[in-house]
């Protein structure tokens, strides 16, 4: 079954407890948090504290895509403060392995991340640490962001790789109900949506339609 995670980057920040609530309601399987450092990528929208602080409202899945240089630090606070999924870009950690493992020790499902312009490396030698890949499908973080239905290509090629077979791939950027079908067609097993999921405040809507796609 494919699982719709929610990017609360593209919501505004005012009252996210009734965010939260309406997500649940509307059949979100995962909350997704985007962590900036204002340097791998030129904006600072999130902060770590956020996910302690919405903790408390819910059970959904925190998934946590660090988009950070020298992401290690925060790997213990993240699992102190109740995330359940957290990806490191492969571009920003020398020694990924490293990382992966030290979010697979402690409790938490580890993840690559991966932009656009990236190829796919052999991602063999990250097991059995990796449990998951992230692909952007949009240039991080830019106001007018594109949709690349093209970069789909490597989740496809990566579900085929012999001995990743256990490994979930994750898309992220410029789904809506109009692009979500492209992702199931890669075969993708998590699909990220912030502004398709927000757009006109219609969360319940908007919800609706991208399920009702990937059922049909």
């Amino acid at each position: 079954m494919i699982r719709i995670a929610s990017s609360l980057a593209a919501v505004s920040q005012i009252n996210l407890k009734a965010t939260i609530e309406d997500l649940e309601k509307a059949g979100a399987d995962i909350i997704h948090f985007d962590i900036e450092d204002g340097n791998f990528v030129p904006v600072m929208n999130l902060g770590l504290r956020m996910i302690r602080d919405l903790r408390p409202l819910t059970n959904l899945p925190f998934d946590v895509h660090l988009m950070t240089n020298n992401p290690e630090w925060m790997i213990p606070q993240l699992k102190e403060w109740g995330a359940d999924m957290v990806s490191v870009h492969y571009e920003a950690c020398p020694y990924p392995r490293r990382i992966l493992g030290l979010i697979h020790q402690l409790g938490m499902i580890a993840g690559l991340a991966f932009n656009p312009a990236t190829p796919l490396p052999p991602l063999r030698q990250y097991l059995p640490f990796l449990s998951f890949v992230l692909v952007l499908t949009t240039e991080p973080e830019t106001r007018m962001d594109t949709y690349l239905p093209s970069v789909l290509d490597k989740v496809a090629e990566g579900k085929k790789r012999r001995g990743l077979e256990k490994v979930k791939w994750e898309v992220d950027g410029g789904f809506t109900a109009e692009t979500i079908l492209d992702a199931k067609r890669a075969g993708a097993d998590i699909i990220v949506s912030g502004r398709g999921i927000f757009m006109d405040n219609q969360i319940l809507l908007n919800m609706k339609k991208m399920k009702d796609v990937l059922s049909s």
